[in-house]
């Protein structure tokens, strides 16, 4: 997370929100919830040192965090570090987003508890037929089914599996993974 909240930020942060089941008021704007379980945001950076300066504040705010979400893998491998300094890595579940080779080698070695694979590389070749074919009909791509936008894929990538979410482990997902 940066402070101009970027709306790659935005989306990240309110879409784990959303999806962890709190209430995220403006979908807009980082940090507005009221939930109580919600007990710190703070910014990162998007870098290692950011994510061990933020979980190091949020820890003042409140020492008991069990889970943390991270915008990137590099924040999450700080957050990591800020915890294990405090002998509490192995009570805070973090999770992140990317999926690049470092972060899903993060999972398989306990430092991230699980993270969102992307896959860029698909991305940009989807994003780039969108521009043909805006470019041919002068027609935009529907968005995927249900969804406001086009869904190029994600994958969560663990080695502790919960019943009823789709994932798969990390020897797969080094597989898959870039960077």
């Amino acid at each position: 997370l940066i402070a101009s909240q970027p709306s790659v930020d935005v989306q990240r942060d309110q879409g784990f929100m959303k999806g962890f089941g709190i209430d995220i008021k403006d979908p807009k704007k980082i940090g507005d919830e009221t939930d109580a379980r919600n007990v710190c945001h703070d910014l990162s950076g998007g870098n290692e040192d950011g994510g061990h300066t933020a979980m190091e504040n949020c820890l003042q705010k409140d020492p008991n965090i069990n889970v943390v979400y991270t915008i990137n893998e590099p924040a999450a491998a700080g957050a990591y570090q800020a915890l294990k300094a405090v002998g509490k890595e192995k009570d805070v579940l973090i999770v992140s987003i990317d999926g690049g080779c470092p972060g899903v080698k993060n999972v398989a070695e306990g430092v991230i508890g699980a993270t969102a694979q992307q896959y860029p590389l698909l991305m940009a070749s989807l994003g780039i037929e969108a521009i043909k074919t805006f470019a041919d009909s002068g027609k935009k791509p529907e968005p995927s089914p249900g969804l406001n936008f086009f869904n190029t894929g994600v994958t969560l990538i663990t080695d502790k599996p919960v019943q009823g979410v789709d994932s798969i482990g990390t020897k797969e997902g080094l597989g898959k993974c870039w960077g």
